[in-house]
């Protein structure tokens, strides 16, 4: 009797052992490192893509909303910086990186006259 139990209990762990494909812990952690990838980092670097061709492409008289939440106009375009217009004879110095979302011209005269 006890020779039938390890007869039973080698069988037994030899079949998990062999596990297949997906038994091997490297290619497990590979899988999810491709699917992290996918998922995480991929997304992240196309918006970033898209904030710098944004932030990029800015021009005078276009409407724009700050990462602190200020509305403004932006008056002047520098390398680094813009100049934004939040009120009447208030103009403020930003960062372009500061910039969180633009409006075109054609986008808000398209708003207001619909």
């Amino acid at each position: 009797m006890i020779s039938t139990f390890s007869t039973f209990f080698a069988q037994a762990g030899g079949a998990s052992s062999q596990g297949g494909l997906f038994g091997s812990p490297l290619v497990f952690m590979a899988l999810m490192f491709v699917m992290m990838y996918f998922v995480l980092i991929r997304p992240q670097r196309q918006r970033q893509k898209e904030q710098e061709k944004m932030i990029s492409s800015v021009k005078v008289g276009d409407h724009i909303i700050m990462n602190g939440g200020e509305h403004g106009i932006i008056t002047s375009v520098k390398e680094k910086t813009i100049m934004v217009k939040l009120a009447d004879n208030v103009k403020v110095e930003y960062e372009r990186s500061a910039i969180a979302s633009v409006s075109k011209k054609s986008d808000i005269v398209e708003a207001t006259t619909a």
